[in-house]
């Protein structure tokens, strides 16, 4: 039986036990069955939508989103001057989130980003319109943009440090670069503080 559980830090892991989740034992022959029902390498069902859940306030602390969006087909435009610059001109546009640190990737984008006031829209909302600023911009490139982005809140500032160290290198893992600072498609607008 596959239970959820939730640890310190508040993130959500899957344990196998042979237990359900309402504490009686199951049977041997109950879990080798559901086993046998799953293919091998799918043991979770796979999200195909992103969620988009709603900023949480945590005790004072500031909400830090990491944000990932693809280019449509995953096609390599925009790791190139004049998508950056387009790119830097419409972001302080959507006034609704702060995006601090971003990395552009030929098919993708990083940014990180924080609500500009209490209430803000959610950030699917904010991409949407910023992405079709940058197409109106970026004409000649239809279409652009894939339909979802993908969002995740940041626990603490160890979180930001770690998905940042992981970002920063994706030019090097590529081998588009021999160092992560070589690569001229990032930067930061806003400085993020914890």
């Amino acid at each position: 039986m596959i239970n959820r559980r939730n640890d310190s830090r508040g993130q959500t892991h899957m344990i196998e036990t042979d237990r359900p989740a309402g504490g009686t034992p199951a049977s041997a022959s109950g879990i080798a069955d559901r086993a046998a029902a799953v293919p091998p390498g799918n043991d979770l069902p796979q999200r195909k939508h992103p969620a988009h859940l709603p900023n949480v306030e945590r005790h004072n602390q500031p909400v830090v989103l990491f944000v990932t969006v693809a280019t449509k087909d995953r096609r390599s435009i925009l790791a190139s001057e004049r998508v950056h610059s387009t790119l830097v001109s419409v972001w302080p546009q959507a006034r609704q989130y702060h995006v601090g640190r971003y990395i552009l990737m030929p098919d993708h984008m990083h940014l990180f980003c924080s609500p500009a006031a209490h209430e803000a829209e959610n950030v699917k909302r904010w991409v949407a319109y910023w992405k079709r600023l940058a197409s109106i911009a970026l004409k000649d490139l239809q279409p652009l943009w894939q339909r979802e982005c993908w969002d995740t809140q940041l626990r603490d500032v160890v979180h930001y440090g770690e998905k940042w160290e992981y970002v920063m290198r994706n030019p090097v893992r590529k081998e588009l670069v021999v160092r992560p600072e070589e690569w001229p498609y990032q930067g930061c607008l806003n400085e993020l503080r914890w």
